[in-house]
């Protein structure tokens, strides 16, 4: 299926991992508690993204039940794509997937013309990596902290790739023109080093 959107009114997120009361401590969030985490990502969320805009959450969105996903769910605003991340694999409940455009184990999209491919996870080998197509993912909480299993293996990423979780972007998620400006500079100094 081919997947086309307007890039004014596309965002992408990853890991807000509502309800979950290890990640602040795990990833080094600036949140006194669960409840103050909860806010602030919805506030954050709902201050750049509109009703009529589109949102894909790359994996990690809940922890809990149908009665937490439903709470978030009813207070965020735009269309939600969910790609599926390993929180979820185990907490998705049938009563709310109807709440999402879309659940997915991944995606291949297009927006402005940018062919983008959505994954929870960073791959070093997926359809374009050596062309002009995007890797936006999440699952590794890339932070200016980087302490994850995984941030010694970030170096081997392509400039075409970011991770667009909330830990790497402010706790916000991130326009399409916001990624093209990342992706591009980060093409530019890959550019330059070699």
């Amino acid at each position: 299926m081919n997947y086309k959107f307007d890039g004014s009114k596309v965002y992408f997120t990853s890991d807000t991992h509502f309800y979950h009361l290890n990640i602040i401590g795990f990833c080094k969030r600036p949140f006194k508690n669960v409840e103050d985490m909860n806010e602030t990502l919805i506030e954050n969320w709902n201050r750049v993204v509109s009703q009529d805009d589109i949102v894909f959450h790359l994996g990690d969105f809940c922890l809990g039940g149908s009665h937490e996903w439903t709470k978030i769910l009813n207070r965020l605003n735009g269309k939600i794509y969910l790609i599926l991340g390993n929180h979820d694999l185990k907490n998705i409940r049938q009563g709310y997937t109807s709440r999402f455009e879309l659940t997915s184990m991944q995606m291949h999209i297009e927006v402005d013309k940018q062919k983008i491919y959505l994954n929870h996870c960073p791959l070093l080998c997926y359809g374009g990596a050596y062309g002009n197509t995007w890797q936006l993912f999440g699952h590794v909480h890339t932070s200016k902290y980087n302490t994850g299993k995984d941030a010694s293996r970030l170096d081997m990423l392509f400039p075409t790739q970011y991770d667009v979780g909330v830990d790497n972007n402010d706790f916000t998620p991130v326009s399409f023109a916001q990624v093209k400006r990342i992706i591009q500079k980060q093409i530019e100094q890959s550019n330059k080093k070699q």
